[in-house]
């Protein structure tokens, strides 16, 4: 049976018809860490895309217990400071299954701040350590709406042992001015490994 919607067959058998449209991921650049300070993506966000994906592959940093952050900024700026309203949880389990939690952590929230936004805390630094995942980045190019993002990643902390930590981050950059950079770092000493994708949703 198929599933039709004011008119156009959305389904039929079980299939997505070929007229309906559906989104395309394409990556536009790819940044490899090597002992870096930060890695920074300065072109390719535009209007051609309303939703940007940034993907991050075993994000390796140099100092231990390092928190993983990022920051925008507008037409040719490089200052990274714009401001930002954000919340986040995270979820704990050690290994030894000693401890495990649910909580939020106020600590990384900013209300209108400047500062980089932390979207991992506590990436271990032990040669199998590192941080995965995404953020993703709402329409940039906007000059009517604050630019909303999400971003939920995945670390090994060492903390006495090792522990799996999952952490949720949502927020809004306040401005209305189009973005046309990011930039990532972590708090403290470089990234010593590690790969960011930049892909463009449509």
């Amino acid at each position: 049976m198929g599933l039709i919607s004011n008119g156009t067959t959305l389904l039929d058998a079980g299939a997505l018809d070929s007229g309906v449209p559906t989104g395309v991921m394409t990556l536009l650049a790819t940044a490899t860490a090597s002992s870096s300070a930060t890695i920074d993506f300065t072109s390719g966000i535009d209007s051609t895309y309303k939703e940007y994906v940034f993907k991050f592959i075993n994000i390796h940093p140099a100092t231990d217990n390092a928190n993983f952050s990022f920051q925008v900024d507008v037409g040719t700026d490089t200052s990274y400071a714009q401001t930002i309203t954000s919340a986040s949880f995270q979820a704990n389990h050690k290994e030894d299954d000693s401890e495990t939690g649910l909580v939020v952590d106020s600590n990384s929230d900013q209300h209108q701040g400047t500062s980089f936004q932390v979207i991992q805390r506590n990436v271990g630094n032990f040669n199998d350590n590192g941080a995965c995942g995404t953020l993703t980045l709402f329409n940039p190019s906007s000059t009517v709406f604050t630019k909303h993002f999400i971003s939920t990643t995945q670390a090994q902390q060492n903390d006495g042992g090792g522990m799996s930590q999952k952490y949720f981050m949502a927020g809004y950059v306040n401005t209305t001015t189009a973005l046309t950079r990011v930039r990532f770092k972590f708090d403290s000493g470089n990234m010593d490994a590690g790969i960011i994708k930049m892909y463009g949703v449509k």
